[in-house]
């Protein structure tokens, strides 16, 4: 039994990252062994179980064989006499197929270490087609360290795109990959993978987004590359990232198609949602008078949800980056906005509900934050 710590822990030392989740493969066991020695069983389509002591995982060495369609049409092999090579041959990319034994020596059989000098992302085996969800994989790594793919990896996605292999893709398994690019540093650079790779097109067709050798071919690839820089810089959460591209039409039914069919949470898609709605007005927020201001903040449920509201100002400032450019300029409609939200919930709503007649309460309110926005200017 010999036991390898393996996958990202051993790509991201390497690169001299943070190692957050460490993996390990053991080689030469069986599962009645491993429970003899005091692991629990977690795994349900193949051998996984949990250190005693760490709470580590650590699978038994297997082989893949695909015997259907999609990503869960493998038939799983795991046995004492799989050996590591064989193990790490089934895995995606050639910096994800590396290894490190119990004293430290690195083992990399094809040649991952190097490929992380060169900054590639390069496939494995040709049994990368096998599984769909690899194309997403990439473009997310791409994302995440602004590393090239490799021409024939890429070639090789093209093929799956073609081939019908991507059609078993289910919105769970998209949405999993798709939103974690979004997170990542450089989440621009997932769309120009997924578009070099056709699979795009089918995902966002109603985007239009182009990139040509990895470079915003089109006007609405080069907004949404600014707007995503503008978000991943300014450090804002999934749900406006996800906004800035479900919304990037100004549709709110193309948003709500994106969403449904990523099957986006819902705190992403209500975003996408109001941004689309009323991403434009609220961007010429600063020629709005003070009464027009108070129904774009009702519309926009911010007396409700202040915190969201900021995440959607927070988008338009994104958008408007992206489209126009403003350096370190304030964002006018931003702060406009934010004055005025702040002048409207000072107002003392109980206090006007005291000395006014039930069916004038609401109108009095209406009319007290009216004079609170403009006071605020």
């Amino acid at each position: 039994m010999k036991i390898y710590r393996v996958g990202g822990a051993v790509r991201d030392e390497l690169l001299g990252l943070p190692v957050a989740d460490r993996d390990y493969v053991v080689v030469g066991s069986t599962p009645e062994e491993m429970v003899r020695l005091g692991y629990k069983p977690v795994g349900k389509d193949f051998p996984v179980f949990l250190h005693p002591e760490s709470h580590e995982e650590y699978a038994l060495a297997r082989t893949e064989r695909k015997i259907s369609r999609g990503y869960k049409g493998f038939q799983v092999h795991a046995a004492p006499e799989v050996t590591l090579e064989e193990d790490l041959q089934r895995r995606d990319l050639s910096i994800n197929a590396m290894a490190r034994d119990e004293h430290g020596n690195l083992v990399d059989p094809f040649g991952g270490a190097a490929d992380l000098e060169r900054c590639l992302l390069r496939h494995v085996s040709p049994a990368f087609v096998e599984d769909p969800v690899r194309i997403l994989r990439v473009a997310r790594f791409a994302a995440r360290f602004g590393f090239a793919v490799a021409p024939e990896t890429m070639a090789l996605m093209r093929t799956m795109v073609e081939s019908g292999e991507t059609e078993a893709l289910v919105p769970e398994r998209v949405w999993q990959e798709f939103s974690r690019g979004l997170m990542e540093g450089e989440p621009a650079l997932m769309f120009a993978v997924l578009d070099e790779s056709r699979l795009l097109e089918k995902l966002l067709p109603e985007l239009g987004l182009q990139f040509r050798a990895g470079r915003a071919a089109n006007d609405a690839a080069r907004v949404l590359v600014r707007s995503l820089a503008c978000a991943a810089a300014a450090g804002l959460g999934l749900a406006p990232r996800f906004a800035l591209v479900a919304a990037r039409s100004g549709s709110g039914e193309i948003a709500r198609v994106v969403s449904d069919r990523l099957k986006a949470p819902g705190e992403c898609r209500d975003l996408a949602l109001l941004a689309a709605r009323h991403g434009g007005t609220l961007r010429q927020a600063a020629g709005i008078r003070a009464d027009g201001r108070l129904a774009l903040l009702e519309r926009c449920d911010a007396f409700r949800r202040p915190e969201r509201f900021d995440e959607l100002l927070a988008v338009c400032e994104c958008f408007e980056r992206g489209e126009r450019g403003w350096g370190e300029t304030p964002y006018p409609p931003r702060a406009v906005l934010r004055s005025a939200l702040a002048a409207a919930l000072g107002v003392d709503a109980g206090a006007i509900a005291v000395r006014t007649a039930n069916a004038d309460i609401q109108e009095k309110v209406r009319s007290a934050r009216i004079a609170a926005i403009e006071a605020a200017g």
